[in-house]
């Protein structure tokens, strides 16, 4: 074969990759934005963007119902870590709480709620599960394309179908082999009977210790596989008065300042949890005496003390864990896993621990180096691969080489004290801003420059090299080599300040 041919037809090849990879236009008018995802995040964007006047909108939604991951963890005992009061959207506060920290159902009649409120239900499109969003240079359109085999097209899309969405077991060697029955903890079962079972429980994060307490009310044994101690710290969890939710309903302001000091009150914690500092110490006491407090044994005492910074990985709270382990059909197991069998679990001194059951609160496939779905951006680049390295955003939520695409929970957003929330407002708020400036200006495309992007991302990880996550453990905050694309090494009310401007000069204006 001559040189020539040989180019002709890599040439052809090359032609043909990337026509396969190019979208063809969709005839139908696009929206004006596209969200990914119907849980908090995605609906508390078309709210924002419906106030501000936007209402041409499509929210693709992979389930049947909304809710996210409070819709997906159902499991006993499932509730948030932060108050009620605070884990809510400021322009749509509930004064209906029946707790201080509410169960994941009451969240998620109040995620419903906000759909009826808002007239939401005409843009969602339920069981359309996104398998590809790619960005048409030439129209300068976002398509996605679901794995029922439809296209939907818009000039702007957002990803908010969240950091924690797709579940996972762990990768343990013969997890295949296991003959009885297997839950994760983000798709349990509730038609099965655990009274009397011998159950076995991975994992003692932060799912998994609101679990355990209600299985052991339950099982007729139940052992529990530990591979950390994490830093538990007291709920201050009670029933909501009623003179207090009436309260509430009469005068909105006294809950926005009780909301307003519940923020304050987390936002100081940052110096304890970010920070290595005399709050540090002061919080690891107050760790060390909820221990003590509820943990006599002194074996089983040790055995439950971090050995590592608190903060460094998801502090937990929890007023009923400790005692739940201390029940005489609990057993806490600290050797390490070394696979599945076909009975149960064997741990490194050679012992298999048999079960009917196996629950796993091992987590999700969180997207710090890579995507849900295939990404495509600008000339058929994709996110997966830039991302190889670590993610990595300008302000978390816009990514060079892929315009008019907003994140929601996007690369270094996370928060280590305060509401999710509260970061999740300033993010919503700077893409409606995003939207408008698309808008008011007619641009095919609104592009973050790599530059702006470089020089962000080099501060973050400056100061995260001096915050306590970045302090020696292992989390999942961190990729396998301990880049950290997670958290943001800062107070919320700083993520805030950075997200009220949409600074033009960072960005490339493309018009038509």
């Amino acid at each position: 074969m001559t040189n020539a041919t040989s180019n002709r037809k890599r040439g052809k090849r090359a032609s043909a990759a990337k026509a396969e990879a190019q979208v063809t236009p969709i005839k139908s008018k696009p929206s004006t934005v596209l969200i990914v995802g119907a849980g908090f995040a995605g609906l508390g964007t078309a709210i924002r963007l419906k106030q501000a006047g936007i209402n041409n909108i499509v929210i693709l939604e992979r389930a049947g119902e909304v809710g996210g991951t409070w819709r997906d963890n159902n499991y006993p005992g499932a509730a948030c870590d932060i108050p009620s009061n605070l884990y809510s959207f400021s322009f749509d506060q509930n004064p209906e709480w029946s707790r201080s920290f509410s169960g994941s159902a009451e969240i998620l009649d109040y995620i419903r709620s906000m759909v009826e409120k808002f007239d939401l239900a005409r843009y969602i499109r339920f069981n359309q599960n996104v398998t590809d969003l790619a960005f048409d240079d030439d129209y300068g359109l976002w398509h996605a394309t679901t794995d029922r085999g439809e296209v939907f097209s818009a000039r702007a899309a957002v990803m908010a179908q969240g950091p924690l969405s797709n579940a996972r077991f762990p990768d343990i060697e013969g997890i295949e082999e296991y003959q009885g029955h297997k839950i994760h903890s983000a798709a349990w079962d509730h038609d099965y009977d655990f009274r009397g079972k011998k159950v076995g429980v991975v994992g003692t994060g932060a799912s998994a210790i609101q679990i355990i307490p209600e299985l052991v009310k339950e099982a007729g044994k139940l052992t529990v596989f530990q591979r950390t101690p994490a830093w538990v710290m007291p709920r201050p969890d009670f029933e909501t008065p009623n003179w207090q939710k009436v309260l509430f309903r009469k005068l909105p302001v006294s809950q926005s300042a009780l909301r307003k000091g519940l923020y304050l009150a987390h936002e100081s914690m940052a110096l304890a949890v970010i920070w290595n500092s005399p709050m540090t110490r002061l919080a690891e006491r107050l760790g060390r005496g909820h221990l003590k407090r509820q943990v006599k044994d002194r074996w089983l005492r040790r055995q439950l003390t971090p050995n590592y910074r608190i903060g460094c990985k998801r502090i937990l709270v929890s007023n009923d864990y400790y005692p739940a382990l201390q029940q005489p059909n609990c057993k806490l197991i600290t050797w390490p896993i070394v696979r599945l069998s076909r009975n149960g679990i064997r741990t490194v001194e050679g012992i298999e621990h048999q079960f009917d059951c196996i629950v796993f609160a091992t987590g999700f496939d969180v997207s710090n180096s890579g995507t849900p779905f295939p990404v495509r951006g600008s000339g058929g680049r994709l996110l997966s691969e830039d991302w190889q390295r670590g993610a990595q955003a300008y302000k978390s939520i816009n990514v060079a080489g892929y315009p008019n695409l907003f994140l929601t929970f996007g690369p270094n957003s996370g928060p280590g004290h305060n509401s999710a929330l509260v970061y999740m407002e300033s993010q919503i708020d700077y893409i409606v801003k995003g939207v408008q400036t698309i808008l008011e200006k007619n641009l095919k495309a609104l592009a973050v420059r790599d530059r702006a992007q470089q020089t962000y991302n080099d501060d973050i990880q400056r100061r995260l090299a001096k915050t306590n996550w970045n302090s020696g453990c292992k989390s999942w905050y961190l990729t396998e080599d301990g880049y950290n694309a997670t958290m943001f090494p800062g107070f919320a009310t700083q993520y805030a300040r950075q997200m009220a401007e949409l600074d033009l000069r960072d960005y490339a204006l493309i018009t038509a």
